[in-house]
């Protein structure tokens, strides 16, 4: 019985990888609601299990791919590799509207390139203080501070080694959990009380899952003006990060 129910979960791996991840997701939204009333949003608590779920695969099988490397979990290797990745990136994109960035403004343009900036330099300088020097890592982990989406991206396309990628990853994390937490805290000092702060403060935080949570928690009326900039950071850190951010770190770092 348990082996043909293996053979048959093998056998049907990507059907049984969006069973894996709806379940987790599921249960990080059950965990977000009762023991963090919402303040941690779900899919940050989704990261951090896909992660323990990554580590606890790696370990027992002593492979490369976590828990891909196990027979019946192979789907989950198509599922979070690059192809679907990508399309999510581009249907994104495609659900952006011309109008709806006029309506960010100025402002909110200027928020998204600053973001992305501030971010990544603090990433680079962070890396640079841990030991990193070449422009590949710099680079890596620095579009990771701007996002754990943009982290990836960059470190695929640059070349960069897994265990750079992975920290660009954990880097990107720790800002939307940070942002998640703190946003409901600092809004009354920053005047994070109507729609147009909230477009500033989602192109200058740029995590769409921190942003959402964190305005979630302090006015949910504010949620689509911050996800609306949030959205378009991601985008701009994915075209700029592996492209004229790193051409800037290698000219200051080297090769």
């Amino acid at each position: 019985m348990l082996e043909m129910l293996s053979n048959t979960f093998t056998e049907n791996g990507l059907i049984v990888s969006f069973a894996v991840i709806g379940i987790t997701i599921y249960l990080s939204y059950i965990i977000s609601d009762k023991l963090t009333k919402g303040k941690i949003h779900g899919s940050a608590i989704a990261i951090i299990l896909g992660l323990v779920l990554a580590y606890i695969g790696g370990i027992n099988t002593g492979g490369e791919q976590g828990l891909a490397d196990i027979g019946i979990f192979t789907g989950i290797g198509l599922m979070g590799g690059g192809m679907l990745r990508d399309f999510a990136i581009v249907a994104t994109a495609f659900g952006a509207s011309l109008d709806e960035i006029k309506k960010a403004g100025l402002p909110g343009i200027i928020s998204l390139f600053a973001g992305v900036i501030i971010s990544f330099v603090i990433g680079v300088i962070i890396a640079f203080a841990f030991g990193y020097t070449d422009a590949v890592s710099l680079t890596t982990i620095g579009a990771g501070a701007t996002t754990y989406i943009v982290g990836p991206v960059t470190g695929t396309a640059l070349g960069a080694s897994s265990e750079v990628i992975a920290l660009s990853i954990a880097a990107g994390l720790i800002k939307s959990i940070l942002t998640m937490i703190g946003t409901p805290f600092i809004a009354k000092y920053i005047g994070l009380d109507n729609p147009r702060s909230a477009i500033v403060y989602g192109g200058l935080m740029g995590t769409t899952s921190g942003v959402a949570g964190g305005l979630a928690a302090t006015d949910p009326k504010l949620v689509p003006y911050g996800a609306m900039t949030a959205t378009f950071y991601t985008g701009l850190g994915c075209l700029i990060a592996p492209s004229v951010l790193f051409l800037v770190t290698r000219a200051v770092f080297g090769s």
